[in-house]
């Protein structure tokens, strides 16, 4: 045997061939030779390979690869999801060559190894080809999910791919199996990056030209609401979204989409608008029941009495529901036959009531409706009652800037202007005399039915005193009279109670220069006359200087007296009565001062 023929000898034993006998040629050895060490380049390490199970033991299973030594798998490798190990002898298995031999002499074989590469080689074609791979949402992760795929790879799912929307809560997907486009491939550091949102927008897209071709103003069409906003509903229509607005989802009062809808269901509506450029399409979901509206005036006639709920309340009335889409206004004014109240005073949101129907205008969307009606009218009873001239006990009710209201009966109320006050005070703010609760007695001055409204007087309880105080407080009277108040422009007095009158700043002494605050004091008595007397503006004007320039010119005449006294008696008099000439001017004076102090009323002579 020759040197190559030993060599080749050599080779196919290391490959697991014995010598060849002695009647196999030449020509056939060599064949086998070429085969053994095609087949050795094939079993190296890292190399996929299929081999045939001889053995299956409790820790190994034992595979022939074709090699000189048979290969060991862990039997672990081989346990199902029952725990069993699924594997019998003879199966046909793709195994990974992890290496030659071990310290037995054995091939360290792998099926798990091998099962993945071949996944990986899938997944690679898979992505080369453009094509879809299925996988489970198994965890969250940071940033996006984990999804299983082929074989028990893990790839990677970002949460912007995971919808054509952001999904808030990605827990929900976990156990979902999906289809998946690979976006991103790295066998070598085994990284796979899935997307699912690139499917659905091509889903989205094939589904949103086929509705695009058909889709029409009017029609009736089939969605899904997707998203729900404080003003409206989005339906989607198969690949586009509608706008259903709040105000088209039904002929009544909607608060709030989510009244009426949750993101999920299945809606009929009618297209309304629909823009092809802009691609918006404005849907109506009220459009396809029939308007209540059509029937309101032979469902709702004049005078009828209805029920309804009050679905809201406003400062002037309240809305109540008849029948989803038919609402009536109660107003502020229709609610009681009194005074009106605010609507919340009388009325709560969501309460059952019975009304009137006062009003109908189907064009216009609107009904009246009345709540006093349905109860006597308070009026009635009282014109029946009463008549002008009755006098009245009633207690203050409100009081404004012009008068003050008393309730007469419930329901009716009386108003005494503040002219009706007093015969004497001029009053400027009723509240000064009165308090809303006080009790008080007047007159009914006047009744007006058509307006419902009643005139009293306090002061009409009374006489007036005007009628005497002419007589009585004549000009030129001097009296006592007390400091009510002090102005700028005078000093107002107390003449008798209910009685004033001005003292004007030009009838105070002159030693006051025109600072009477800091010489009178309130409620300060002070003797003072009567100057002038209005009746018809009810004005008493009065002077503090006069009386002072009286008793000055008193003064002066009773020195004036005095003086007479001391001159000597005139002889032709003296002659016939005996009296002195100063005896009969003292006659004179004394007249004189008793006229000017107004004791004594005489003629205005020399």
């Amino acid at each position: 045997m020759n040197n190559t023929d030993q060599a080749r000898l050599d080779v196919s034993r290391e490959n697991g061939f014995e010598a060849p006998r002695e009647d196999v040629s030449e020509e056939s050895f060599a064949a086998l030779f070429e085969a053994s060490v095609a087949q050795a380049d094939t079993l190296r390490e890292g190399v996929i390979v299929q081999g045939s199970v001889i053995e299956v033991g409790h820790d190994v299973v034992v595979v022939d690869i074709g090699y000189k030594s048979e290969g060991v798998i862990p039997s672990s490798e081989f346990i199902d999801t029952s725990g069993k190990v699924s594997v019998s002898v003879g199966d046909i298995v793709d195994v990974l060559i992890e290496a030659k031999e071990d310290d037995d002499g054995l091939v360290i074989l792998s099926k798990e190894k091998a099962d993945k590469l071949k996944v990986w080689d899938e997944i690679s074609s898979a992505c080369e080809r453009d094509e879809l791979i299925e996988g489970t949402v198994t965890a969250r992760v940071k940033g996006g999910l984990s999804v299983t795929v082929r074989g028990g790879v893990k790839a990677f799912l970002p949460g912007s791919q995971v919808d054509l929307r952001p999904v808030r809560n990605l827990d929900k997907l976990i156990g979902q199996t999906y289809k998946f486009k690979v976006i991103k491939f790295n066998k070598k550091r085994g990284n796979i990056v899935l997307s699912r949102r690139v499917l659905l927008e091509r889903e989205r897209n094939e589904l949103k030209a086929k509705t695009l071709e058909h889709l029409q103003e009017g029609m009736v069409v089939t969605g899904t609401v997707k998203n729900i906003t404080e003003y409206g509903a989005f339906v989607d229509l198969g690949g586009i979204d509608g706008l259903l607005h709040i105000t088209d989802m039904s002929w009544g009062r909607v608060s709030h989409p989510s009244e009426v809808f949750k993101i999920g269901d299945e809606v009929t509506v009618r297209v309304l608008r629909y823009n092809s450029e802009t691609e918006r399409v404005s849907l109506g979901l009220k459009q396809t029941m029939e308007d209540p509206w059509e029937h309101a005036p032979e469902s709702y006639p004049i005078g009828k009495r209805v029920r309804g709920k009050v679905v809201s309340l406003t400062d002037y009335g309240a809305f109540v529901e008849m029948e989803q889409g038919i609402e009536g206004l109660i107003h502020v004014s229709e609610m009681t036959w009194g005074k009106p109240k605010h609507p919340s005073k009388v009325l709560a949101v969501g309460q059952e009531v019975e009304c009137q129907v006062l009003e109908v205008d189907s064009e216009a969307k609107r009904i009246s409706l009345g709540l006093k009606q349905l109860a006597p009218d308070p009026w009635q009873e009282f014109a029946a009652k009463y008549n002008p001239g009755d006098v009245i006990r009633g207690r203050v009710r409100s009081i404004t800037d012009y008068g003050v209201f008393v309730g007469i009966d419930e329901g009716v109320d009386g108003m005494v202007h503040k002219t009706d006050l007093s015969w004497t005070q001029r009053i400027n703010n009723p509240s000064e005399l009165y308090k809303k609760g006080d009790e008080v007695e007047a007159i009914i001055l006047s009744i007006n039915h058509a307006e419902k409204k009643v005139s009293l007087g306090i002061k009409q309880l009374f006489e007036d005193p005007w009628i005497r105080i002419p007589l009585q407080y004549p000009v030129g009277t001097i009296l006592e009279v007390r400091v009510k108040s002090i102005a700028e422009f005078g000093v107002f007095v107390e003449i008798e109670q209910g009685v004033e009158g001005l003292v004007h700043v030009s009838e105070l002494p002159d030693e006051f220069m025109g600072n009477a605050s800091d010489n009178l004091k309130e409620s300060e008595i002070v003797t003072a006359e009567i100057i002038s007397l209005d009746t018809e503006e009810r004005r008493i004007a009065l002077s503090l200087k006069s009386v002072a320039r009286r008793q000055e010119n008193i003064e002066a005449l009773k020195f004036m007296e005095r003086s007479a006294d001391s001159e000597g008696r005139v002889t032709g008099l003296s002659r016939q009565t005996g009296a002195t000439l100063g005896d009969v001017f003292k006659e004179k004076l004394g007249n004189r001062i008793e006229e000017i102090a107004g004791k004594k009323e005489t003629p205005d002579k020399t």
